[in-house]
């Protein structure tokens, strides 16, 4: 995890569909990366991807390749809401 405390604030970004539900996946540029993190729980930290691995997720979601993941069921204290 990248612990981002006493660092620049950086300028996080979410999904408009995500906001107003609170179950965000935030992402923001971090030096020659990718910083995601959860907007729940911020104080965990994010975790750092390069611009390759981030753009090569960013193609799979695109192509669907991750649309499995939202039609499976919910496994009990799989979600952090609160």
């Amino acid at each position: 995890m990248l612990d981002l405390d006493g660092q620049q604030p950086l300028e996080w970004l979410k999904a408009r569909a995500s906001a107003a539900a609170g179950m965000c996946v935030e992402v923001a540029p971090y030096g020659d990366g990718v910083a995601l993190r959860h907007s729940l729980t911020p104080e965990d930290g994010a975790i750092l991807y390069s611009h390759d691995e981030f753009a090569a997720f960013l193609d799979g979601a695109k192509r669907g390749e991750f649309d499995h993941l939202v039609d499976m069921p919910r496994q009990r204290g799989a979600s952090r809401e609160s």
